[in-house]
Formats: structure tokens, C-alpha cells, sequence
């Protein structure tokens, strides 16, 4: 079997992480000879990371690192390490990892970029992200959005990435939609998921529909700030280990990032049969079809995104159907079967490239 080592540094499960508790194993079923290596300061959600990926039958090694760009990590990678493909994932991992791979001349090197990230707009660690990215012999974006944004900010040249979509496990037949007026958003509480424009909008909204209620799944540093802002309706879930409930009591995920890299809470809140409504960035966008699945606004756009939960939870037949819609295309064209085979048209591509 090819060996394949992935590597990311992990403080706790998000997209990124949850797209490899499904690709990892998944790769392994078809064959492959897959394995991971996190690195990480301690942090809890790392921990509970490895053990999810042991659990799922992936041989799982965890680095402690000293600082934040360790600099033993690289030596360890070389006296330990020489799989057939090395693949990274976010920026740690690159700067890391692929100047170790080379060194150690590890045939194929792949890097794949998960999401928008503030620090990418400064010219530093945009051109260290370059010089490690060159490092690579093939770059996948987990969205076209993502590479668009990529290419504008950080100068990648255009054709620059390989799109592979994540995916997604289908589950049981989802029960129907709640109440029309029931809404959930679902994230950290961090300035790009713009939450803050979501209770702007809601709060307009509710003038319109008074019986208008959200639930907001998340944790972060903005929880105190937003919860004091927040008008009558919403309620703070905190951090929530199974969201699944939540999109099943809710009628519409709302999703008004500023930024998104691909939007896992759209395509989670599909195949469980619900309509949503998102901003235009990233890979939102193509998730969510706009007027069959769901509604796509501009972002930051508080008087757009009113007027959509106005028109949506108005017309609870509209949003049935844009629900029993988005759970067929959730299962039709972003399985996970389908990511998978994504990945390894890749790694095929390049092993027989070289």
C-alpha cells in the first residue's frame, strides 16, 4: 500500500478537523495506507481529536510542540518520517512540514488550504505561505471561493488549486421542518462568522415577525458581547458536541459570515433537510444554492439578510421544499465518498506524474 502521512496542527474540532476524521479513514478504505500526525500546545480539543482518529482504525502519532512555529518539529519529520505522500493541512503544517518533506525528498507533497484567516492580508506571512506553498506539488482549495480569495490576497497565480469539496456521511430521513420561524446559526463567536450582523437582522426582522426565534450553537472570546447585544428570541446555546438535534428543531440555518473557507454548518444543516440562508463568500455560495436550497445574501448586509428571513419564514412551504431540496444535492454531489475521491484523483495524478 502507498503511504500517507497527513499532518495539522489541531486545538480543537472544527472544519478542517472534522473534514479528516472523515477523509482519513475513508482513504484507508480504498486502499491506501493513510496516517496522522497532529501537532499541537495541549489543548483539549486536540486530545479528544486523536483519540476520534484512533478510534476510527487511523494510525495516529501526536507532537507536542514548544512554541508556536516549533522549530524541532522539521528534525523530528526528517529522522522519522518518509511516507510515499506527504499532504498538510493549514499553515502550521506547511511551514513545518513540507520544508522537512522536501529535504527528505518525499515523492509527493500535497497542501491543502481550508480557510479565509486575517494574518494571510499581511505581506510576510503571505509570501512565507508562498514559499512553503512552492514546496508543494499540488495546492487544493476546499472551495473555488477559497482559491479566488487566496489568489486577490496572498498573489497565488490564477489555476493555482485543485478544488475538492468536503463531504458529508448522509444520515437517516431528517424529520420535517420545525415552525417556520425557528432559526439557528451555529459557529465560534468570532468576528468573521458575523454574528453580530445576525442579530442586527434579526431584530429587524422581528418587527415583522414577532414570533421570530433563534438559537446560536457556539463558543468563543465575543460570547459576553454579543449576548449583551442580543434582542429578545435568541438564545445562547454555548459549545454543542451533537448539532444534529439542533438543525432538526430549527426550520433555517443562518450562516452570515464575513468570511468562510467552505461553510461545513450549510452542508450539515442540508443533509439534515434545511433550507438556509448565507452570505456570498467563500464556498457558502456553492452549498447553498440561491432560490432552490436556500437564500444567498451580500455579506455584512443586515437589511438583505432581514428581508430574506422575512420572505423565507412567511412562507413555510417555500422552505419545506428548499429543505427536501438541499438534503438531495447534500447527498448527491457533496458525499463524503465523493471528497474522498477527490483526494485520490490527486495523489493518483501525482504519483503518476512522477
Amino acid at each position: 500500500m502507498t503511504s500517507v502521512l497527513h499532518v495539522q496542527k489541531v486545538s480543537g474540532i472544527s472544519g478542517s478537523e472534522g473534514h479528516l476524521l472523515s477523509l482519513v479513514p475513508l482513504l484507508r478504505d480504498r486502499g491506501w495506507d493513510a496516517r496522522m500526525l497532529v501537532l499541537h500546545e495541549d489543548e483539549p480539543g486536540a486530545g479528544e481529536f486523536v483519540e476520534r482518529m484512533r478510534a476510527a482504525g487511523v494510525p495516529t502519532d501526536a507532537w507536542r510542540m514548544r512554541l508556536d512555529l516549533d522549530p524541532t518539529v522539521p528534525l523530528r519529520l526528517i529522522g522519522r518520517h518518509r511516507p510515499t505522500i506527504l499532504h498538510t493541512h493549514l499553515v502550521h503544517a506547511d511551514v513545518l512540514a513540507l520544508p522537512a518533506a522536501a529535504l527528505r525528498r518525499v515523492p509527493v507533497r500535497i497542501s491543502t488550504k481550508h480557510g479565509f484567516n486575517a494574518f494571510r492580508g499581511n505581506r510576510v506571512v503571505a509570501s512565507v505561505d508562498r514559499a512553503a506553498a512552492r514546496l508543494a506539488h499540488r495546492q487544493i482549495a476546499i472551495s473555488r471561493g477559497l482559491a479566488t480569495y487566496l489568489e486577490v490576497t496572498q498573489g497565488y497565480p490564477a489555476g493555482t488549486f485543485t478544488v475538492v469539496h468536503y463531504g458529508i456521511e448522509a444520515g437517516p430521513e431528517p424529520p420535517p421542518p420545525a415552525e417556520s420561524t425557528r432559526l439557528l446559526a451555529v459557529g465560534r463567536l468570532i468576528e468573521i462568522k458575523g454574528f453580530d450582523v445576525l442579530l442586527r437582522a434579526f431584530a429587524i426582522a422581528r418587527r415583522d415577525v414577532p414570533q421570530l426565534t433563534l438559537e446560536l450553537a457556539g463558543a468563543g472570546p465575543l460570547e459576553q458581547r454579543l449576548s449583551a447585544a442580543a434582542p429578545d428570541g435568541v438564545t445562547f446555546l454555548g459549545r454543542v458536541s451533537d448539532v444534529a438535534p439542533c438543525y432538526e428543531r430549527s426550520s433555517i440555518l443562518v450562516a452570515p459570515s464575513r468570511g468562510e473557507g467552505f461553510g461545513l454548518v450549510a452542508l450539515e444543516a442540508a443533509e439534515r433537510g434545511r433550507a438556509a440562508i448565507v452570505s456570498d463568500v467563500g464556498g457558502l455560495p456553492e452549498i447553498v444554492a440561491d432560490g432552490e436550497t436556500g437564500l444567498v445574501v451580500p455579506a455584512g448586509d443586515e437589511r438583505a439578510l432581514a428581508e430574506s428571513i422575512v420572505a423565507l419564514t412567511r412562507d413555510p412551504v417555500r422552505v419545506r421544499a428548499m429543505g427536501a431540496a438541499a438534503r438531495r444535492r447534500a447527498v448527491e454531489e457533496f458525499s463524503a465518498e465523493a471528497a474522498a475521491a477527490g483526494v485520490e484523483a490527486v495523489y493518483r495524478q501525482e504519483l503518476d506524474r512522477r
